[in-house]
């Protein structure tokens, strides 16, 4: 089966365009993945790789309003986004298979492998630490992971926040999320993709994630608690470290205690 993906991936990455493998700082493009889905991803700077997965109901451009993008770019990173599948400028698939079976992940994959990265960092926040934490079980390349605005509960296949959110996003009364759904609407997102996607989620058993040998940084806000607990998700890893900076769920990734600790912990 990994043989498969990794030919898969190498095959993808011979067929995209040479004009566009040239300079790979300070690009942006479309990367077509494994099902022909077109993936929408941005690069900027130079020096060792830092790839940032956004979470849910923003995209890659929501990570410009934070401190850590540029910040990584003055430390001399070469810092990576995309707009996940569904989301922002790339396709957005309507049928839920399309999320199913750790897509997201291998989109990023054959992004990576398309740009000839043979090692980098990832950092995930909320959303994207679930992603995160499957390239860690699936990509050899990672150095070294971040996790932020997560917790434990993820690792619960039937987890009940993901489906409640996918009964909301589905047009199921749920009053808890009644924000959120108008929020979708009101802002023009995808609403069926959403719902695709977290119908679709991937869930990292505690086993897999106790497996994991690269260096994890688990951060959150002093005041999350949306995700449970994040010094319990730390425990699972082996090679783990949690810290906690200012903010809750939506605020904490934009501080500038955030990018501190995130871009100290990359560069060692």
């Amino acid at each position: 089966m990994c043989l498969l993906l990794v030919a898969t991936l190498s095959l993808q990455a011979r067929s995209f365009p040479c004009s566009q493998q040239k300079n790979l700082s300070d690009t942006s493009g479309f990367f077509t993945s494994f099902d022909g889905i077109k993936i929408y991803y941005e690069v900027r700077g130079n020096g060792k790789p830092v790839l940032l997965v956004h979470g849910f109901i923003v995209n890659g451009e929501s990570w410009k309003k934070t401190s850590l993008y540029d910040d990584l770019l003055k430390a001399g990173f070469k810092v990576i986004t995309l707009d996940l599948r569904g989301n922002g400028k790339s396709d957005k698939p309507h049928d839920p298979e399309a999320y199913a079976k750790d897509a997201e992940a291998r989109d990023i994959m054959g992004l990576m492998q398309m740009l000839g990265i043979d090692q980098y960092s990832v950092v995930g926040y909320s959303r994207g630490s679930i992603i995160t934490a499957r390239l860690l079980v699936l990509d050899k390349r990672i150095a070294k992971a971040v996790m932020g605005g997560i917790g434990i509960d993820f690792t619960n296949p039937e987890w009940p926040r993901r489906i409640m959110f996918y009964k909301a996003l589905s047009g199921e009364p749920v009053k808890e999320l009644e924000a959120m759904v108008k929020r979708v609407k009101e802002s023009g997102l995808d609403q069926q993709a959403l719902a695709c996607m977290q119908k679709e989620q991937p869930s990292t058993s505690q086993k897999e994630l106790g497996a994991v040998q690269q260096p994890v940084l688990i951060i959150c806000g002093d005041k999350d608690e949306d995700n449970g607990s994040s010094q319990d998700l730390v425990k699972l890893i082996p090679k783990g470290i949690h810290a906690t900076v200012p903010g809750d769920h939506g605020s904490a990734s934009r501080t500038k205690e955030f990018s501190e600790k995130v871009i100290a912990f990359v560069s060692n």
